[in-house]
């Protein structure tokens, strides 16, 4: 990232400064802006600011009138969603440019010219290997390479010393990064899909990187009423149920509990159609405002008939104001228990008519 912004000033002609966001704030940046002024005549300057999630609104902010004059050539790195980490006013007046991982052929290119550094020849496949191990990272490659050096015995690294060296796969997850919203909304989609092996993947991946198991918990609780709903009842239920055991239980038993809920979950049949129902009816009463309740309903009630007094426990009887048309907000669909509640729906709407 710091190599592509000193490119960029280059191209541009401008004075390259550099703020590390960790560490350098707002008197830092007001030094590079005094210098940006008085470096204007000859092109202005480029200001690489690292890790600029690190920075807080107002620190975003003070950014905004030097881009907009000129001052500045802004160039911000971060490792995070900048849709989350940068202020929307800042993203507004920046091009986002998202730079995917090199692939493993890539990363051995990077890894020849370290074995030409460091005096050293590899056995066939050690580069290929050691570019695996790094999830394409070229820093973390060479890490390994450097690591791997000093037991090189004539200068060469072989499968057997790769065999010695116990190296991990980094599985690149942190719980605030962008890594953990792509695997979640993974796990969830494929549960989503019915795909009860990738959704252990994904849930395998979260765990393996670190994720807290009771949020793999709560994700399932919310999926079994958003995805599954009614059409099976039992979803919920046992998700809930799978969310207070693993708070009882904990790692690594727990992982045992989140399997089951995510194999039963992703195998369910799915409805949204109660999700779908309290989102209509939060925006029919966002658009229509308060309406009186009808008496009959109201408390204390007058007029109002008890429907256990009356045969299957249902009476035809009024429950919208009356100033309002009665909607249909809940649509059951024909998959799993859903379809039973159809059927009741539609019986009741039946009596109400021949009544």
């Amino acid at each position: 990232k710091t190599t592509l912004a000193l490119l960029m000033a280059q191209v541009s002609s401008r004075v390259f400064a550099q703020i590390s966001a960790v560490s350098e704030g707002m008197p830092v940046l007001r030094e590079k802006i005094r210098q940006a002024e008085s470096n204007q005549m000859f092109g202005g300057m480029l200001l690489f600011i690292d890790e600029i999630h690190r920075w807080n609104r107002t620190q975003q902010d003070a950014l905004l009138p030097y881009i907009e004059s000129g001052l500045i050539l802004l160039v911000g790195a971060t490792t995070e969603n900048p849709s989350f980490s940068v202020n929307p006013a800042l993203r507004s007046r920046c091009w986002i440019i998202e730079l995917q991982p090199l692939s493993e052929d890539e990363v051995c290119v990077a890894l020849k010219r370290g074995l030409t550094h460091l005096n050293l020849t590899a056995e066939e496949g050690v580069l290929e290997t050691i570019a695996s191990f790094s999830s394409r990272d070229v820093r973390r490659a060479l890490s390994i390479l450097e690591r791997l050096a000093p037991s090189a015995e004539h200068g060469l690294l072989t499968t057997e010393l790769l065999s010695t060296a116990q190296m991990q796969k980094d599985l690149l997850h942190d719980s605030n990064a962008q890594a953990h919203f792509n695997v979640v909304s993974a796990f969830i989609k494929s549960m989503r899909g019915s795909d009860p092996s990738a959704a252990l993947y994904w849930m395998a991946r979260m765990l393996a990187g670190g994720e807290d198991p009771m949020f793999v918990a709560r994700r399932m609780v919310i999926f079994a009423s958003e995805d599954i709903g009614n059409a099976d009842l039992r979803a919920l239920p046992l998700a809930m149920s799978a969310m207070q055991s693993v708070q009882q239980i904990g790692m690594p038993e727990a992982r045992i509990i989140l399997g089951q809920a995510c194999t039963y979950l992703a195998t369910a049949p799915k409805s949204n159609a109660s999700y779908l129902a309290i989102k209509e009816a939060l925006n029919f009463v966002r658009e229509t405002g308060a309406h009186d309740v009808p008496a009959h309903i109201a408390d204390p009630p007058i007029g109002y008939v008890y429907p256990h007094d009356h045969p299957y426990g249902y009476v035809n009887q009024r429950y919208w104001p009356d100033s309002l048309t009665p909607q249909a907000f809940y649509r059951p669909t024909e998959y799993g228990d859903e379809k039973r509640i159809k059927q009741r729906l539609s019986w009741w709407k039946d009596k109400t008519r021949k009544t």
